[in-house]
Formats: C-alpha cells, structure tokens, sequence
C-alpha cells in the first residue's frame, strides 16, 4: 500500500480528530510498516517497476470498454457477445457505457482526425442532441427524463424499498469532481480509524489483559452491548446504480454527520427470493465472465449517481516470476497447481499457509502482528521457491509465526495487488461524503464480483481464514480491526509516491474495506440476482444473434405443417425432433432430473408452486438409501441447471423450482458434487 518514502512514521502535525487514533489500531499500522521494511528482504529491488508510458483519458477509457466485454466498440467488428451484452443493459448502465465511449471518439477524433462510429449508432439516434454530453444525461437520471428508456435497453424496474434514501456529505448541487485528490479528513469530522473506541493497550499493540475476556470478544461486540443494532434487509433484486437515481436527489446528497455510535457496522440480513441466493462458484466460468464485464459497468453507474468518476489511474506494472512462489501471478501458481489437481482455485501454498496456522497458531497471541526470525523466514523463502514445486519442501520444521509473515510477504510481493488500488480514491471519495454503510457495501459487493476469477476465489479464502483467527480473538488478540489495519498495507500495496497524509488516507479506506469485506463475508460472494437475469438475457440474446434465419425450403414445408398437409415422411421427421420427444415423454410442469453418480439415475418429478430443490434431492436420498454409502454420497449432491439460457447454475436448497423452471424450460437437470473453493 506505502511507497518507500513512507515506511516510517509520518512527522507530520495531526489534528486532534487524527490523534485520537493513535491506539492499539494504529501501533499495529505503523508496526507492520516497519515489519515490511525490515523484512522485505530485497524483494522491492527485485520487482521494479517497468516504465509505463502515460495513458490519456481516450486510451483510459478505450480499456475500460475492453475490460466490460465491448471491444467491438473499439474495433467495429460485428460480434454477438457485444450486441448481446448492449442489449441487456440497464439505463444507468446504459449512460456510463455511452459516457466513456463519447469520451473515447472524442480523444480519436482530435488526434487522428478519422471517422469513428457515433454513440447514437449504438444506442440510437433518439438519445441526444449532437451537441449534448454524457454529462448532461446524467443529470437527467435526477429528472423528469427518468422514466424514459433507451431504445433497445431493458430497463430495470421495481419500487424502492422502504428506508432506501441514501445520504451524502459536502455536496453542492451540480458539482463533479474532475480530478483525484487526496483530502485529510476536515476539522470537527471523523476519520475512519477515529471511531474505534480508545481500549488499554500493550506496547506491543495487544488489547490489555486487564480488561476481561467478556468484554474484549470484539470491537464490534464490545458497541454493540450499549448500542441495539437492528438486523436490515439488502436486496439483491434490482441494480443498486437504478436504486441511486430513483431516490430522491436532496436525499441521495443530504449531508451526514458521522457519530462515534455510527461506526458500529450494521447487521444485514439478504432478501431471499424464490429463486435462492447463489455464489459465485456456482455459475460456470463463462457465465462469471459476463458477471464480472456486467459489475464493472454497474460500478461505473453506480459511481457516476454520486458524481464519483471511477479513475482507473494507470499503475505501475511489475514484471511477475515465472518460476518459484513469491512475486509469482496468481494465475502462474494456479496454472502449475492444476497439473497435479484439475479443480484447484486457491495456490495449493496459500492452503499450506493457511493449515500451518490454524494448526498450531490460532490462539498465539498477537499472530499476524509478531515478525519472526528474519533469519528463518530467508531460509524457508528460498526452500520453498526452490521445492514447493517439487513437493520437497519440508512443512513440519516451520514455526506458524514464521507462516504468518511469509502469508503477508505473498500478498504483497504479488505482481499486481490482490484487490484492485486504483479504485481506492473511488472509496476514499465516498466514504468522504459518509453514504449509509448499506451503499458502501453495494460499491464493495460490485467490486468483488469484478475481480478476476483468481483474485475472487483467492480472496474468499483469505476471508475465511481471517475469520478463523478473529473467532480466536479472546486467546490471540486479533480482533476484525487489528486484522484489516495490519493486512491493509499488504493487500493494497502500491508502488507509486504519495506524501505521509496521502498514504494514512489510503491506508485507512483499505482497513475499512477490509473490515467490509470480513464483516459481509458471505453476503460479498453472493452474485445480486439483476446480475444473474441480465446473464440470462445476454444468453438468450446470443442464440438469437447466432440462430440462422430459416431457409426458404423450411419456411415453404412450416407453412405446409400449418395447413395440415403434411406428408408421412415429413411426419416422420417431426416425430424424431428433439422438441417433439420432449413433450410427448415430459408433461407441462414435469422434469426429469438425472443423477448419473447414483444408483437411481434418473427420475421424472411433477413440480407444484410448493416444491423446493431440496425435496428432489430428498426424493434422490430416499430411492438410494440403501446402503450407507449410498447416503453419504447423496449429502454431497447439489442439483443443477445446465444449458438454455445459463451455461451450469448449483441452485440453492431453499430455491422453488417451478420458478427456475419457468425462466428456462429449456434446461437439463443434473445432480452432481458441488464444486466448491
């Protein structure tokens, strides 16, 4: 996260606000900083940055419209993943899409003074005036211009929920920001690591002992016991970015006082619907592709609402290893991983790290704060880039301490950061304005999904371990803000210059992120259900686009069927189309659900409004009960939708399968072991 200018601490004055931060929270930050110092090992001389040529804002945004899955807006081919894509998108989605692209020909036009398609060749020619910027439709999504849609776009509908205004702070009326900069928290606010109530401490950064093991359970327990937090409900029904504009404008920016009280994260519990939630690791590659294309988009609206422009400043790029462990891509690891397993989606060494501590580490007090033997940890670096490979490395002879830190060396001395650090001024702005927790959540939640597949799974584990240690917190002193303060440096690690203030802000935002992302674990690596629809249109749309148009023969003998003319060997042909067997062997409201691991290895179920996924699977466990091997075996199945208008979909128990049915007739039903992270 820190440049080398600022491993020390900052001699800067603080304010009052500021120095009431100086805690257990920020010994451990300033710690961990002069950890990474001493123990970097020459890894920052090693991985020097290439020299990046800076990008203008016409080449910024033409890689954004590659990132979402619209190169075709760049190279005019005419392909139906981007038409499929335009087609599906939502009016918020819709206007940051035209947005970039108006901005992408503009920068064309004035350096090469060639001829480039216009946006209202893509989005119609009813949009706007020539003379008209993005900008100024944005404006209009606060107006009475609001219930009109773009020609072609499916627009997202829904009322808003009750208790859904959104609040911001130092906000004028028709301000944009145009360029980034990084502001010190103003006097008589609070920053972020400001809230954290003040509590005893070591000089080593651990809680103190004095203070019973009741009350130190957690920051958040410790609030909550004077504070009655309520549980409140996300939908994850329609896109947040169509939520931000519907709401009232002197709501959405009505200034918010932050309160020491406010800091206590919110319970939030996920609008189930009948179609189940789903994770990510439930849809297939292909799918989560889409998903990942249709989130930056959504982040992009969902900026643009605030008036945030989501710069994706161009970092430095570090040339990887290909060979050893650290300073390696996630993807490299992954691709040498899945010689030995095909199914892997977490380095086999992260999971090695990650048993080493919970083995033995779990409940050592202050485990991710203690830096080890230096001497040890160079050791066990050069092993393990030399062995891992070969699986010759020796695990039993390290310590978990010297696990710990080697586990933070891995994250930070990856190529690129595991979460993307040129979002982070995006955050810091919005958080800066103190949106309910709710909205940083739905800016969080859109981010995780547009990770790429190796950083999202990466990630999910991560989370999951931290929690681990977290529930140990009584015994080893971590709790979720000791956890996101000491890993935010290692997991946002940027190597470009900022002054001291400008590197406590940045790391700040990353600790709260972090805090987000281990508090709403579960509900982050849900896919939002509009995401999930608008796939399913983008596969329709697809089929369509590929389908080939009828020939004039079959249109000729279609007519001929319809008179009633038909000849026996037509007759014939007819009966053997896969159409006509599915409804002469399976009714209306009737699918076969196939299982071809089990004993009973099909079965043709009726559904009715009430039946849920997990009776089928009840009625699979029942017909191959036999034996006990049989019943283990069936615990582990999960029913699946594979084909029509999604490529594979584990759906939920608690989902109701008519509903799913009527989405998508067309598809098979599969029982199979769930493939997990």
């Amino acid at each position: 996260m820190l440049s080398n200018e600022s491993l020390q601490s900052p001699a800067f004055s603080r304010s009052n606000s500021q120095a009431s931060v100086d805690s257990a929270s920020m010994e451990d930050f300033w710690r961990e900083i002069e950890s990474i110092r001493e123990t970097s090992l020459g890894a920052q001389e090693e991985q020097t940055p290439a020299e990046a040529k800076p990008l203008d804002e016409g080449e910024l945004e033409a890689e954004w419209l590659q990132d979402v899955g619209l190169s075709t807006l760049i190279s005019g081919d005419e392909e139906e993943d981007g038409k499929a894509l335009l087609s599906t998108l939502t009016r918020t989605q819709a206007a940051a899409v035209k947005k970039r692209y108006n901005t992408y020909t503009q920068t064309l036009r004035k350096k090469n003074k060639q001829s480039v398609r216009d946006v209202r060749d893509i989005f119609g020619a009813s949009e706007s005036p020539p003379g008209e910027t993005c900008d100024s439709h944005a404006s209009e999504l606060d107006g009475a211009q609001e219930g009109k849609a773009l020609p072609g776009i499916i627009k997202a509908s829904g009322p808003l929920p009750d208790g859904a205004s959104l609040n911001s702070s130092a906000l004028s009326d028709g301000s944009q920001d145009e360029e980034w900069s990084f502001t010190v928290p103003r006097s008589g606010s609070m920053s972020i690591l400001e809230a954290v109530p003040d509590v005893p401490v070591h000089s080593n950064g651990a809680a103190d002992p004095g203070r019973s093991v009741r009350n130190a359970a957690s920051d958040d327990e410790y609030l909550e016991k004077n504070i009655l937090v309520e549980a409140e409900e996300l939908s994850f029904e329609v896109s947040y970015s169509e939520k931000l504009t519907q709401a009232p404008k002197r709501n959405r920016f009505k200034k918010l006082d932050f309160k020491k009280e406010d800091y206590v994260l919110p319970k939030f519990v996920v609008q189930k619907t009948r179609f189940g939630l789903t994770k990510a690791e439930d849809l297939s590659a292909e799918d989560m592709k889409k998903i990942r294309h249709l989130s930056l988009i959504e982040l992009t609206a969902f900026f643009d609402a605030f008036r945030i422009q989501l710069k994706r400043n161009k970092t430095e790029k570090v040339k990887g290893r290909d060979t050893g462990i650290f300073g390696v891509p996630l993807t490299v690891l992954l691709e040498n991983d899945r010689r030995k397993d095909s199914g892997v989606k977490v380095p086999f060494v992260l999971q090695k790290f990650f048993d080493k501590v919970e083995e033995s580490g779990l409940e050592s007090e202050g485990i991710f704060r203690l830096s080890g033997c230096t001497a040890k940890v160079k050791q066990y670096r050069e092993e393990l880039d030399a062995k891992f490979n070969a699986d010759k490395f020796k695990w039993e002879k390290m310590c978990h301490r010297e696990a710990a830190v080697m586990l933070k060396a891995f994250f930070r001395e990856l190529p690129t950061s595991l979460f993307p650090v040129e979002y982070i001024p995006a955050f810091i702005t919005l958080m800066e304005r103190g949106p309910h927790i709710r909205v940083q959540f739905q800016a969080l939640h859109l981010m995780v999904m547009a990770l790429p597949d190796a950083n999202r799974d990466t990630a999910q584990a991560l989370m999951t371990f931290f929690n681990k240690v977290i529930a140990n917190e009584s015994k080893n002193r971590m709790s979720i803000w000791n956890i996101s303060t000491i890993m935010a440096p290692n997991l946002f690690f940027s190597r470009s210059k900022h002054s001291d203030c400008e590197e406590l802000l940045l790391a700040n935002t990353a600790a709260h992120i972090i805090r987000l992302m281990l508090k709403y674990q579960e509900m982050l690596w849900t896919v939002p259900s509009f995401l999930i629809a608008q796939v399913r249109r983008m596969n329709e749309a697809t089929m369509l686009l590929k389908k080939p148009l009828p020939s004039v023969k079959k249109l000729l003998r279609r007519k001929t069927i319809e008179r009633g003319v038909t000849s026996p060997k037509t007759s014939k042909v007819l009966q053997k189309s896969a159409s006509t067997r599915r409804m002469s062997d399976v009714p209306e409201g009737v699918i076969r659900v196939h299982a071809p691991l089990l004993s009973k290895v099909s079965m043709a179920i009726q559904l009715n409004s009430q039946t849920k996924v997990k009776d089928i699977l009840a009625k699979f466990q029942c017909e191959n009960s036999h034996g006990s091997s049989e019943c283990i075996k069936i615990q582990n199945q999960r029913l699946y939708e594979i084909g029509g208008n999604i490529g594979q979909h584990c759906l939920d128990p608690d989902a109701y399968i008519l509903d799913v049915y009527h989405v998508n007739p067309q598809a098979e039903w599969v029982i199979k072991p769930q493939q997990s992270v």
